[in-house]
């Protein structure tokens, strides 16, 4: 029996197409399947939504806007730096303070004192309230009686801060159940 060669060619094309069809199939499923999320278990103490989050971003002043921008810019950018105890620089990590001395100081040509405790001890506005931060506000932090730990507020609850040894720097929620239940107030250096 002889066969046309142009019935030949899709006779014994039509399995490796089917194959490669069903190969690209199952790995597009797969792809699919690495790039979604995993479920994971969202805490219990996550409930509601934060009253912060809904607030437009504030400024602490139209002449200070710039600046609390390339503060925020900064700030954000260092997110996932390595926590270490007494480091200021990017290359070398961070603590609560060095970070904030390095933002203020490389953004806006501040220079901060070097402890937390120090920083809340130095001349500015106090914001009492969280509703009134506005971003680039200093956020400080009442742990065990003492001023020990500050942060940047970056607006809408947010802010950043390097919180623990083994850790990085990392955008928080202001008000989650830890950190809403030690601020001690915020500082206005900008104005």
């Amino acid at each position: 029996m002889h066969m046309d060669p142009a019935a030949r060619g899709t006779s014994t094309a039509w399995p490796s197409r089917v194959a490669r069809q069903l190969l690209l199939g199952t790995l597009v499923l797969l792809l699919a399947a690495c790039a979604s999320s995993p479920h994971r278990r969202q805490p219990t103490f996550k409930t509601s939504h934060s009253a912060l989050a809904d607030l437009p971003p504030r400024a602490p002043s139209a002449a200070s806007a710039g600046a609390a921008n390339d503060i925020l810019f900064r700030a954000i950018g260092l997110v996932g730096t390595p926590y270490r105890w007494g480091g200021n620089t990017p290359a070398g990590g961070f603590d609560c303070s060095g970070l904030v001395d390095y933002i203020y100081r490389t953004a806006a040509r501040i220079k901060l004192p070097r402890t937390s405790h120090d920083m809340a001890a130095m001349d500015g506005r106090k914001v009492r309230q969280m509703t009134q931060l506005a971003s680039g506000d200093l956020v400080f932090f009442d742990i065990d009686g003492t001023i020990s730990h500050v942060g940047v507020y970056v607006g809408r609850g947010r802010f950043v801060h390097a919180p623990n040894s083994g850790g990085t720097v990392r955008l928080d929620d202001i008000d989650g159940p830890y950190w809403g239940g030690h601020f001690a107030y915020g500082k206005r250096v900008l104005d």
